[in-house]
């Protein structure tokens, strides 16, 4: 597996543009302030990737435990099923392989150059299944945070992408470079950091040098060492906001708890967890207390918010 300085070159790659009727709307609007510039804040956007900013059609390999056929599933299947695979539901007689290069998440993880060759492909899987998608019409590949995360890059906003692929740092940003060279993104987003928490030398950069941590405790070591690149980066402030979307339900609940655990550190700031599920978003306010104030709302009224706008809750 390659790592952020061993990518080789950068082929040219043919990124379909976005047709006029699929041009974001961003050319006639403008910037928006910070809501808490005024008063020394920023607004910090968190994204896991998968299933979240976007869909792409990235197989994970299930493999039947008596034959070892191989099974290939979405990124949402496992998303929903991972925790019964092998023991119960649709994938009860599968099972899960971890080696990098032929287990089950070989398509999240970097090739060397001879392994791309050998698979038809001259660059890194995931900018190349970006590079795929953008050749589809934007609604079968836009997920559920898309409006959010184009928010984010339109003004600026510090953005931090926590996923669970195994990619280099390097590729993810190349590969979301790819939503810029298409017109679907008016400029580079501002990253604040990319972990991609099954990439060995970011997993140790996380604290897990036994490669042993599980990807949801390894996401809680990236948020908390992201809202610590922000205070680093933008000074303190206890009016920095942070807000993290994931669909994984696993996921989702443990990193309200990290997010509990920030939020008694800076009790000042305010922290926002929001799940991306089944079409609709539920959003988490973290209080002083750890106590969670809830509010939901369906995707066609999320396009009209921000993450960290106040969204009533539906009567």
């Amino acid at each position: 597996m390659t790592d952020s300085n061993d990518l080789g070159s950068k082929p040219p790659i043919q990124v379909p543009k976005a047709a006029p009727s699929q041009m974001e709307f961003g050319i006639s609007r403008e910037q928006e302030a910070d809501r808490n510039a005024h008063l020394g804040g920023r607004s910090f956007y968190f994204f896991d990737f998968d299933d979240n900013v976007a869909f792409l059609t990235t197989p994970l390999v299930l493999f039947h435990k008596a034959t070892g056929a191989e099974l290939p599933i979405s990124s949402g299947q496992f998303a929903q099923e991972h925790s019964h695979i092998g023991s119960s539901g649709p994938f009860r007689d599968y099972e899960i392989r971890w080696d990098d290069q032929t287990g089950t998440f070989r398509n999240f993880r970097d090739h060397h150059s001879d392994e791309l060759h050998r698979l038809g492909l001259q660059t890194q899987v995931f900018i190349h299944d970006v590079a795929q998608a953008l050749g589809f019409p934007d609604f079968q590949w836009k997920g559920p945070s898309w409006s959010c995360f184009y928010h984010a890059a339109f003004n600026q906003r510090p953005i931090s992408v926590i996923t669970a692929r195994g990619h280099s740092p390097a590729t993810i940003e190349l590969g979301i470079n790819l939503f810029v060279e298409a017109g679907h993104l008016p400029q580079k987003p501002n990253f604040l950091s990319i972990f991609p928490v099954s990439h060995k030398p970011t997993r140790k950069e996380l604290g897990d040098p036994d490669l042993k941590m599980s990807v949801a405790h390894l996401k809680q070591a990236a948020i908390r060492a992201s809202v610590e690149q922000a205070i680093k980066k933008y000074g303190y402030s206890a009016h920095h906001r942070f807000g993290m979307s994931d669909d994984d339900p696993k996921n989702i609940q443990l990193i309200i708890e990290e997010m509990r655990r920030l939020k008694h550190i800076y009790p000042e700031m305010s922290f926002f967890m929001i799940e991306t599920q089944k079409g609709e978003f539920l959003k988490h306010e973290i209080n002083v207390s750890g106590g969670l104030e809830d509010s939901r709302l369906t995707q066609a009224e999320a396009e009209q918010f921000t993450l960290f706008d106040n969204i009533r809750q539906k009567s």
